[in-house]
């Protein structure tokens, strides 16, 4: 077959399979794909490259013409790379087929032309979904509308928006933009030409408009003197990722730090004295102080106030330590620092625990401040006195703080009115990092009595984990839409666990030998054990002659051994829904009864082998009550606990199986090991009460698939559904197996994780 001439030009074999993806006869694209593709290999990854030649090879396909496919190929490296997160890719690419499939296909190549220079206006992939959803809100409301015609006439001043947007952005913020756009389709939306005039900045009311929108301080304006100054000051290089507080009306957004950097406002107006950019450095020295000095605490014994309090010490303690390196700090911290009244609160009728933690704060800042109740002056005494001592811990700060609330609680602190006023000081983080919750690891020792389940009793224990979930439609992510809430599945009898082993004595005798063959045969020695299985000869007698000349002899005199050669954890995650209690095809057995005789005898072969292995399940009942139930973690051993909570094992409810998957991949992906694999054992697809289409989470739980795999778990599925071929490859592709005998699951689950793990 002869080459085409893409094919004698790329000569490399990886640019042909590139140009091949892409799939397109465009002259000028071929002109210049080695060019284009040079730059998009500096800048995204082997994965993201696909993904962006699929979406290429979309908008080639839209009927435009060529300028929308150049125009994507050349500036989509640099829209990643100025916003740092490829993953907005699926929100860019919802909005154009949006655009496609409305009256407004010719917006597509001006917002396309214009996208890298408003992202790196934004800076955020947060940033750039809010400006989507402004342009997207324009879009329907302009639409369509000229003379009622629905849909039959495209939005007049779109393209002219694409066009002025990084103008626009370069004077406005986010929510300076929105309430623009918002003005011009109210008062404009039914007059074409006076719209165009509005969104080109031509017409007096759109500069109007625009100067009213035009205050604070722009963080895109002051970006590199931010970073110089934490480089400079305080010797971090931390990445700066504005967001916008104008799109979340009800949490209303604060300040914060993680793993990808640190979140701070799109904008910063002045406040009195001080400027926008003065505001901005107290706000990254704050957290610059709490990376320094605070260590996080176990905060799951303490209840919000307490945890209110130490969040107040603690914050008062690293500015402190801020203003020694740096004095004139202070003057600003105080400037931004409420002072409440002493008389501004209630105790009547109103709740006034956050009022007397604002005045401690400010007095513990502030050595004029006037306040002379007792308690808060003893306090801040002994607060300064911990300080001058010059080795004070969040932890000793923290005791400070319990001691604080234990003194001074009151009864009407449990009052729902609140006083707010005065007491929100905005320069300050939302001191998350402060705070860890024991669920690493061993998450049987995560929970205390006090948050086991009983039957019928509501679960209670840690704070809900929220997950995404896949919107299938839009190709886009619904952020924080499923809650799962997790605790210690309550336990049973652990000797009918142990009844179920004996019945299927011959079966384990079978497994044994098997799993004799698969056992790691290499052996290490670990030396100088205090106690170990044998002596250490060499150690012993070196520690012997020590003895006897007098010296002190080296107790570590044992060595022990483990095996090498194998390094596997396995997660087995079971669906607890409500079909689990239908009686078994033939059998007077329901599927939940077959299900704990073939989960014990997996869980004592894996025990055998000595992987380390974890249990849990999981139902649900819509999106805001998801269940996780652990009933046996990685370091705990398969003894009288989990086998007690294996035998109480209840189903009831939904199957929202994505968001199960993505927590279980939360521990499993901790795990240090070679090989993860997670197990799913159901017996029907993914569904919920509150979910009308059910391909919906079936492709939610096909996303979360290929988020654990990304994150190298391999997912298995064992189904016990006679119909789920139909739709169960779609999900896990090949990686399934369907066993129609259910009787036969004590039998075949075993087998099948040694066939998976040999």
């Amino acid at each position: 077959m002869p080459m085409t001439n893409a094919e004698t030009a790329y000569q490399h074999p990886l640019m042909q399979a590139y140009w091949a993806q892409l799939d397109t006869r465009f002259k000028q694209v071929e002109d210049v794909f080695e060019d284009v593709m040079a730059e998009a290999l500096a800048i995204l990854t082997r994965e993201d490259i696909h993904h962006y030649l699929d979406a290429a090879r979309v908008i080639g396909k839209l009927g435009r013409g060529v300028e929308p496919l150049l125009v994507f190929l050349e500036e989509w490296p640099s829209v990643a790379k100025a916003i740092g997160d490829e993953a907005a890719l699926p929100e860019v690419m919802a909005f154009v087929m949006k655009m496609q499939k409305s009256p407004n296909g010719k917006a597509i190549t001006p917002f396309l032309q214009t996208l890298a220079p408003v992202a790196r206006r934004l800076h955020s992939r947060e940033l750039m979904g809010h400006y989507l959803e402004i342009a997207l809100d324009m879009m329907e409301r302009t639409t369509g509308s000229i003379h009622g015609h629905h849909t039959t006439f495209p939005s007049p001043g779109l393209p002219d928006f694409f066009t002025q947007a990084p103008f626009l952005l370069s004077q406005l913020s986010l929510a300076g933009l929105k309430n623009w756009v918002e003005y011009g389709i109210r008062n404009y939306r039914t007059h074409p030409e006076r719209q165009k005039d509005y969104f080109t900045v031509q017409s007096a009311d759109s500069r109007a408009v625009l100067q009213r929108e035009r205050h604070g301080t722009l963080f895109m304006d002051v970006e590199r003197k931010l970073d110089l100054y934490l480089r400079g000051l305080w010797r971090e290089s931390e990445q700066l990722v504005p967001y916008s507080t104008a799109f979340d009306e009800l949490r209303k957004p604060v300040p914060y730090f993680d793993k990808l950097g640190m979140r701070i406002p799109d904008v910063y107006d002045d406040a009195g004295q001080i400027s926008g950019l003065d505001r901005y450095r107290a706000t990254l020295a704050h957290m610059v102080g709490h990376r320094r000095w605070t260590e996080a605490q176990i905060a799951d014994n303490w209840s919000p106030f307490q945890r209110m309090a130490v969040e107040f010490f603690e914050d008062c303690r690293v500015e402190t330590l801020l203003c020694r390196e740096y004095p004139g700090l202070r003057r600003i911290f105080l400037a931004l620092h409420p002072k409440p009244a002493a008389d501004a609160c209630d105790p009547e009728t109103t709740s006034c625990l956050r009022h007397r933690m604002a005045m401690l704060s400010r007095a513990l800042l502030d050595p004029d401040h006037g306040y002379r109740d007792a308690d808060l002056l003893d306090f801040v005494a002994r607060f300064h006195a911990l300080m001058a001592e010059g080795t004070s811990s969040t932890k000793d700060i923290a005791a400070l703080a319990l001691s604080y609330v234990a003194k001074t609680r009151r009864q009407s602190d449990q009052l729902a009115k609140i006083h707010f006023a005065d007491t929100v000081v905005d320069y300050r983080d939302d001191n998350r990092q402060m705070w860890k919750f024991i669920e690493e690891g061993d998450e049987e020792e995560a929970f205390d009595a006090k948050r086991k389940l009983e039957p019928g009793e509501e679960l209670k224990g840690l704070p809900p984990r929220h997950y995404p979930e896949w919107d299938y439609k839009s190709l886009t992510y619904r952020p924080d839409w499923v809650s799962v809430y997790e605790a210690l599945h309550p336990k049973g009898n652990p000797a009918d666990i142990d009844r179920l082993l004996e019945k299927h004595g011959a079966l384990a005798k079978r497994l044994k030998r098997i799993l004799d063959l698969l056992k790691p045969q290499d052996k290490i020695r670990i030396r100088y054990q205090e106690e170990g299985s044998e002596l250490d000869l060499d150690v012993a007698i070196r520690s012997l002659i020590d003895f006897k000349g007098g010296a002190n002899p080296d107790p570590r005199i044992n060595m022990s051994h483990r095996t090498d050669g194998r390094n596997i954890a396995v997660m087995l995650l079971l669906d607890l829904s409500e079909s689990l209690n239908e009686k078994a095809s033939g059998s007077e057995q329901t599927i939940l009864e077959l299900s704990q005789e073939a989960v014990s005898l997996l869980a004592w072969a894996v025990e055998q082998l000595g992987d380390p292995f974890a249990i849990a399940g999981f139902h649900s009942n819509t999106r805001h009550d998801v269940r996780y139930l652990h009933i046996k973690g990685y370091g705990e051993r398969w003894g009288d606990e989990p086998k007690g909570r294996l035998a109480a094992m209840q189903a009831g409810w939904s199957t929202r199986m994505g968001a199960a998957m993505r927590h279980a991949g939360h521990y499993l992906e901790a795990r240090k090991a070679d090989k993860k694999l997670m197990l799913i054992l159901t017996d029907g697809q993914p569904s919920d009460v509150d979910t009308h289409d059910e391909q919906l989470l079936i492709e939610d739980t096909r996303q979360a698939v290929k988020e654990l795999d990304r994150d190298g778990i391999f997912t298995y599925c064992i189904s016990l559904d006679p119909k789920a071929d139909e739709y169960v490859s779609g999900i896990f592709g090949r990686q399934y197996t369907v066993i129609d005998n259910i009787q036969r699951l004590p039998e075949k689950l075993p087998e099948l994780f040694l066939a998976l793990t040999k």
